[in-house]
């Protein structure tokens, strides 16, 4: 072979090479186009490695697809959940201590959001929640991650629950390339939510209860009390075999209550939620629910808040229906667990056979990369 034709051979060769390498990258780099739950179609790189999540307890979700790791691919996030629901933060912690070192970028709705930092990391996507969808449409914080080339994605575990969590599972499942990862997790999902509402379907309304929700009971100990409408919790009361008393009352999301208006109903049934927010807010009487929390100071807690001014007066407190519930369940996939609390809560006998502690555990097993530990929901002592 005369040096010309080797050469050409070579240069054929490295072109092909290139062209070769080219193609690896194109396909590492594809792309899809998905509609996210605010409706808004998006083009999107398929399985990203550089994620920023609008608020940290999107890794309640995540988790249940990214099983190994459910920080490999994010680069950034909101401190929520080091601050509210520090137990489970130190759960992950512990199995993955290089965490510690992400960076808090505040939240992408505010003016302490720090953009250049998010597009500096190569993020190729924020997920963000569909509750802020306003925010963040007026911050125009949107059109300029698109113009530095970083999708966004909004997703929903808070304001429609039971409409939204699985198609934002199913949408985050298809971006992470982790579709049977939540195809499994959807199955489930369906399993423990229809075995309520099978039976919720045969209750009469008038054998419903009425159920006043408490958010964040005792948070702060001077206020008292925000509730929900038809929505989130309250919503998932009426699911659950209740008559969410918010419902019945105002068409919102979230109001604030007088305390004579609950005195003066005396519902049959009352849930506050509550979760570790005791390093957020030392002076809180919330339950601190959570992976660290137990059974003895969670009844000391429900306690605390029975007795308050007006409330031993109260039929839920008298009859052994005051209950209370984490929570962050109000912000995950795993509201179904909640669910099934609520409707044992309202129909003991109906729901006798129902475990939600067999359900929280299970879905820890099968699902997540943390072990079951801690309490998550109470029933006052009768006797107190």
């Amino acid at each position: 072979m005369t040096v010309k034709n080797l050469t050409r051979g070579l240069c054929s060769a490295a072109a092909a090479l290139t062209l070769s390498f080219a193609s690896a990258t194109i396909a590492l780099a594809e792309t899809i186009k998905v509609t996210d739950i605010a409706g808004r179609v998006v083009e999107v790189e398929k399985n990203p490695s550089k994620v920023v999540i609008g608020e940290g307890r999107m890794i309640y979700s995540i988790a249940l697809l990214d099983q190994e790791n459910p920080f490999a691919r994010v680069v950034g996030w909101k401190d929520d959940m080091i601050n509210y629901d520090p137990d489970a933060y130190r759960k992950y912690l512990a199995a993955y201590p290089e965490i510690k070192n992400l960076p808090s970028f505040g939240s992408p709705y505010a003016d302490e959001w720090n953009l250049e930092a998010v597009i500096s990391l190569g993020t190729e996507v924020v997920f963000m929640n569909l509750g802020n969808l306003l925010k963040a449409q007026e911050s125009g914080i949107i059109e300029k991650l698109e113009e530095a080339g970083v999708a966004t994605v909004f997703v929903d575990f808070r304001q429609d629950p039971t409409a939204n969590s699985i198609p934002s599972i199913q949408l985050m499942g298809r971006i992470f390339d982790k579709r049977d990862q939540a195809d499994a997790f959807s199955d489930f999902y369906q399993q423990q939510t229809k075995l309520i509402y099978s039976r919720v379907s045969q209750i009469p309304v008038e054998d419903r209860p009425i159920v006043f929700i408490e958010n964040a009971a005792g948070y702060n100990p001077s206020k008292c009390c925000t509730t929900y409408g038809a929505a989130n919790l309250g919503r998932l009361v009426d699911l659950a075999g209740g008559r969410n008393w918010g419902s019945m009352k105002f068409p919102g999301f979230k109001t604030k209550v007088s305390l004579e208006a609950l005195f003066a109903d005396d519902p049959a049934v009352i849930i506050g939620t509550g979760a570790n927010w005791s390093e957020a807010n030392p002076d809180t009487i919330a339950v601190l629910f959570g992976y660290e929390a137990d059974e003895a100071t969670v009844q000391d807690r429900l306690a605390g808040l029975a007795t308050r001014e007006g409330w031993p007066e109260l039929s839920a407190v008298k009859n052994g229906r005051f209950h209370s519930v984490y929570h962050q369940f109000y912000n995950s996939p795993y509201h179904f667990v909640a669910m099934q609390a609520f409707a044992k809560w309202a129909h003991p006998e109906l729901f006798a056979d129902v475990d939600p502690e067999a359900t929280m555990k299970e879905l820890h097993e099968k699902f997540l990369p943390i072990e079951y530990s801690g309490v998550f929901w109470g029933t006052l002592n009768s006797g107190m």
